[in-house]
């Protein structure tokens, strides 16, 4: 039996405040067409790069949005766009999407840059 994990786990994470900081990301794919989304924002999410042994190579700090999948009519994309509310310093910020990091589970970890 397969677990539905958006049901479960995911939704009802996101329905409390305990995860995640109220910014109401609006995401804009590149295609157009604006919607809010729930989100976990990271200003400075510590990445590891590996190297082709598997060793650690470096590390990287970048801003990040943890997202449900299920709240996308389409996969989010690289180059979308998302303004997040309070990101800076209490100001809102519009961050592109580098890199989709999807976890297998109905979670994606979107590596943002301040553009």
């Amino acid at each position: 039996m397969a677990v539905d994990w958006d049901k479960h786990v995911l939704a009802p994470m996101m329905a409390s405040t305990v995860f995640g900081e109220d910014v109401q990301p609006t995401y804009r794919p590149a295609a157009g067409g604006a919607f809010d989304v729930d989100g976990v924002f990271d200003r400075a999410y510590k990445g590891l790069v590996v190297d082709a042994g598997g060793e650690p190579a470096i590390s990287t700090v970048a801003p990040v949005l943890g997202v449900r999948l299920a709240q996308f009519p389409a996969p989010p994309a690289q180059d979308d766009t998302v303004l997040i509310r309070k990101a800076i310093d209490g100001q809102d910020a519009v961050f592109m999407v580098v890199d989709v990091q999807p976890d297998g589970h109905g979670w994606a970890r979107l590596i943002l840059s301040r553009t």
